[in-house]
């Protein structure tokens, strides 16, 4: 069978599957719609967490990212790893303590106030509109290679897919359609990892072969990494392992990008609300220990896999001539993902180190003398004449290295899983922030269930159209706009969660001058240095790592303000304490 006719089957069997298990779950009261009822076991928590959490910039674009980055792409694999172990040791017991459906409600009860129930439930909003648009655009991605439509219909169906069954399931059907969605998405992500690892290096481990000798070709005998050194060099890139060198980010921005991500992660709702749809603490730590191990599978796979991609598809395009290039290469060109321009005339693909063309690729619908896809973008200076966006990377090197039609399929399912798990998650973050937190605790506290339940699944739908928007004009690469969410959640929540949660002193006043704070100043940076085309001006911070920037803001913000302000209430006191240190502790015991 055509790898089309693979794709819709197996596309179109997860898609029925996601929506029978959203129907079978549909729920009819607010628990069930914001928690799931408290009541999901801490296995399938896990890899329902897993799935929420490795969002299409895990499943597309990191791998993506550390191919072309090298050594540098490491910091979202750190960042994001490293986050996780943060906010399932640091914060989510506690948090599970406290009992909140949602983080704007931790915070409005913590502090004692309708105004910083308010401001975080911005915070939220915007944190998870940024999210979600990354989302979007990965669902765009897959459908515009494998359903061969363009990038703006394949959001629309993506859409109205999730639209569906986070409005019909809520949280309850959300969990368990993140469990089949795991399981699509690892398999997904797996099973070409270990086939391109056995046809290049010969060993069945993807991490294992990360490190090995290649087994054929010109390059046989060498270790991979040795060859994507040389040839990085031989073609103007960076070393592919070297650190802070010539052409890659100092230093200082791949520290402020790693931070940012690792306490982003701590901070992001859509995350931290699945430590409520277990039935206790005990139950919150055991889910948090199996997601752990679900995401190590596929984050400990994605450098192995971004070489493998790296090495492949270099080989596959330098200097070959564009009439001989393989039929991915036109299917690729369709999507305008990949291209190419012949600046030198001489009909062979050169690729060098360096951007192709200035701004965001646009097919121009006019074919050049060579028969390649022509952009409106002016080419830059340069030898370099080839454009790959780094979220093609895992979704193409499947078919660079000649898999089956299937397993390539199923790359896509994978793809679109991870997108659509972690969307379903935001959104209902979205939507349960608006009408829980302020449709019901503060605008109108005698709503019914049904009026609540009826105002969620709206804002599901205001929600999914605003990330629709930004999923077809996307301000940047999947793992870059989700950068910039982990980037809002490390200026806004993070310190106000740590110092909610570990000093009773911390006031009202100072949470909210401190969410402003920090999240108002990472915001201008990253607009300005994003949309207004102004240079990183902060020690060269880019826009991904301000938010560390931020966080240290909203710190020192929050302390300085609480100590001129008045303390806390004693009762607020007492709950601070009571959900940090353990019921009967210090207390003599008999056996």
């Amino acid at each position: 069978m055509s790898l089309q006719i693979w794709t819709y089957l197996i596309v179109g069997a997860t898609f029925a599957l996601y929506i029978g298990i959203a129907w079978a779950s549909r729920v009819k009261d607010t628990k069930g719609f914001y928690v799931a009822g408290g009541g999901v076991p801490p296995l399938a928590n896990g890899m329902a967490t897993a799935a929420d959490w490795m969002s299409a910039a895990s499943f597309i674009s990191m791998a993506g990212m550390i191919s072309f980055m090298g050594y540098a792409g490491c910091m979202y694999l750190m960042g994001w790893t490293g986050g996780y172990v943060l906010l399932a040791l640091l914060l989510a017991p506690y948090l599970r303590k406290f009992g909140k459906f949602t983080v704007p409600d931790f915070v409005g009860d913590r502090y004692y106030s309708s105004a910083a129930r308010l401001v975080a439930l911005i915070c939220a909003i915007f944190i998870s509109l940024t999210y979600v648009a990354g989302q979007m655009r990965g669902v765009g991605i897959v459908f515009s290679r494998f359903l061969e439509v363009d990038v703006n219909t394949g959001v629309i169906i993506g859409m109205v897919l999730v639209f569906a069954y986070a409005a019909i399931g809520g949280m309850k059907g959300i969990t368990w359609t993140q469990v089949a969605q795991y399981c699509v998405l690892i398999t997904a992500f797996i099973i070409p990892a270990v086939a391109i690892s056995v046809k290049l290096t010969g060993n069945v481990i993807p991490q294992i072969g990360f490190g090995s000798t290649i087994i054929n070709g010109p390059d046989a005998g060498k270790h991979l990494l040795e060859t994507l050194n040389l040839i990085g060099r031989d073609l103007g890139f960076a070393a592919y392992t070297s650190a802070f060198s010539a052409g890659t980010k100092p230093m200082i921005d791949v520290f402020a990008i790693t931070m940012c991500l690792m306490v982003g992660t701590a901070g992001l709702p859509h995350v931290i609300i699945r430590f409520y749809t277990v039935p206790s603490v005990r139950a919150a730590r055991l889910s948090a220990f199996y997601a752990l191990l679900f995401i190590a599978i596929l984050y400990t796979t994605a450098p192995a896999l971004g070489a493998f991609a790296r090495y492949t598809l270099t080989n596959a395009l330098s200097n070959t001539p564009y009439s001989e290039v393989p039929s991915w290469f036109a299917n690729w060109e369709k999507t305008g993902l990949l291209a190419w321009q012949d600046k030198n005339g001489d009909g062979v693909i050169t690729y060098r180190g360096g951007a192709a063309f200035k701004g965001k690729p646009v097919y121009s619908g006019e074919l050049g003398a060579q028969g390649q896809r022509l952009l409106k973008n002016e080419p830059l200076a340069g030898e370099n004449e080839l454009y790959i966006d780094n979220d093609i990377m895992v979704l193409a090197t499947p078919e660079i290295s000649q898999l089956p039609p299937w397993v390539i399929a199923l790359v896509a399912a994978g793809g679109l899983a991870a997108a659509l798990s972690t969307a379903a998650g935001l959104l209902l973050v979205i939507a349960s922030s608006i009408s829980h937190d302020l449709y019901y605790r503060i605008i109108n506290r005698g709503a019914s269930e049904k009026i609540r339940l009826l105002v969620g699944r709206i804002m599901i739908g205001v929600g999914v159209l605003i990330a629709g928007y930004f999923g077809i004009n996307p301000p940047g690469f999947v793992a870059q706009v989700v950068a910039l969410a982990f980037g809002l959640a490390s200026s806004s929540f993070f310190p106000i969660i740590v110092l909610g949660i570990f000093w009773k002193r911390a006031s009202k006043e100072g949470a909210i001058a401190g969410m402003i704070t920090g999240i108002g100043f990472t915001m201008l940076y990253i607009v300005q240095t994003k949309f207004m085309g102004v240079a990183p001006w902060f020690m060269g911070i880019s826009p991904e790592g301000i938010g560390t920037v931020g966080m240290v803001i909203n710190f020192a913000v929050t302390i300085g303000v609480s100590l001129v302000t008045a303390a806390p209430p004693a009762a607020v006191q007492e709950m601070v304490e009571s959900v940090r240190i353990p019921r009967g502790a210090g207390a003599a015991v008999d056996h």
